[in-house]
């Protein structure tokens, strides 16, 4: 515990200071953010307002988490030192938050709201999303556990859904393929509800959040504690809740200067970057399927996108919202930004009530149901 609460505060003190000082150098260097023409008129006023933000985001995330080992390694913590988990969910989070730097700083070199093409985008993540997949399996632990497994997961592995079946070779294979499908839909969940101030590092922050509880929690009951019914088959466990820790330390410190009105946006850096790390986060805790209960908001802003684009072109022009992303649509029906942000957030919020409760129900029930305990 005392690992979490360290690498917690050093993530909210670096970016909670380090933003400011990124916003210096940002507005020195004249990189603002540019708006897109068809969007609400309201956004005209952001325009060259700094972003790449998310790179404190990353930065404190990286700093912090060494940082806290540094830290835990001096009082003598059977935790210290990062474990291959940790290190290996680091190289997805800073690898798309690479491509998003890429494509922020295409925007601000080119002087126009379009930046990487989607070929370019596609095949640079899929190249991190393929390494990724490829380190998840390696790596074996002294009970032979490596970070991911093969097998499709919704609060842990789901065993009639192994890809093993397929033999070694088709069920790595098959597995890069899936753990591709992820992560492309977190960033792409992430960076569509990035648009509002202070809304996808808000709702990003309470998903994080949750991972230090549930991480926490698959620790506590993990099977090589004894091997109790509803026991966790997770690798490193406490480093996952540390590294989320750390992230939500940082996502609350950035968004005291990310609120409205934002001060720095995030940018591509950081949607990418936090969609990389919620897909690392379902990968490595097991929670695959639960993630999009868990991201829920984020889910339903996706959807929105994907009815808009489907119907238009089904129905010859025709549009089922004002505007996508979700959001949007309610500026758009006259919802100030503000009270979009906050009602969105609750609506965040109530999907990681229930996630977590989904959760935490599958263990009871792994005891033997809910007989028994007391309310």
């Amino acid at each position: 515990m005392i690992g979490l609460l360290v690498g917690g505060l050093l993530g909210l003190i670096l970016s909670i200071v380090g933003t400011p000082l990124f916003i210096r150098f940002l507005v020195r260097k004249g990189y603002g953010q540019f708006i897109r023409d068809d969007g609400p008129t309201t956004h005209k006023t952001k325009r060259g307002t700094p972003t790449m933000g998310g790179a404190v985001i990353i930065g404190a995330l990286v700093l912090g988490y060494l940082l806290a080992h540094a830290v835990l390694a001096l009082i003598g913590s059977p935790m210290a030192g990062p474990t291959a988990s940790g290190l290996i969910l680091l190289f997805l989070t800073v690898g798309m938050a690479f491509v998003g730097f890429v494509d922020d700083f295409t925007k601000i070199t080119k002087q126009q709201s379009l930046g990487l093409t989607a070929r370019g985008k596609i095949i640079l993540q899929a190249l991190i999303g393929t390494a990724f997949a490829l380190l998840a399996l390696n790596f074996r632990d002294e009970r032979g556990l490596t970070p991911a497994s093969t097998a499709v997961s919704f609060v842990r592995d789901v065993p009639w859904l192994d890809l093993a079946f397929a033999g070694p070779v088709l069920a790595v294979v098959l597995f890069v393929i899936w753990s591709n499908l992820i992560t492309t839909a977190t960033t792409n969940a992430v960076n569509l509800t990035d648009g509002l101030d202070g809304l996808a590092t808000g709702a990003t922050a309470m998903a994080t959040g949750a991972y230090v509880l549930m991480s926490l929690f698959q620790a506590s009951q993990h099977c090589g504690l004894g091997g109790a019914p509803g026991c966790y088959e997770v690798r490193d466990p406490m480093d996952l809740a540390l590294l989320a820790a750390v992230l939500t330390g940082a996502l609350l410190g950035f968004l005291w200067w990310n609120t409205s009105p934002a001060k720095i946006f995030m940018g591509d850096t950081g949607s990418l970057g936090l969609g990389g790390a919620l897909a690392g986060f379902a990968i490595f805790t097991r929670t695959e399927i639960l993630v999009v209960l868990l991201a829920g908001l984020m889910v339903a802003i996706t959807l929105s996108v994907i009815i808009q684009v489907g119907w238009f072109k089904i129905s010859g022009g025709k549009r089922v919202f004002l505007m996508a992303p979700l959001q949007h649509h309610f500026e758009l029906k006259g919802w100030a930004e503000v009270t979009v942000v906050v009602r969105f957030w609750l609506v965040a919020l109530m999907c990681v009530i229930a996630a977590l409760a989904v959760f935490y129900g599958e263990w009871l029930l792994a005891q033997g149901g809910l007989a028994g305990v007391t309310p």
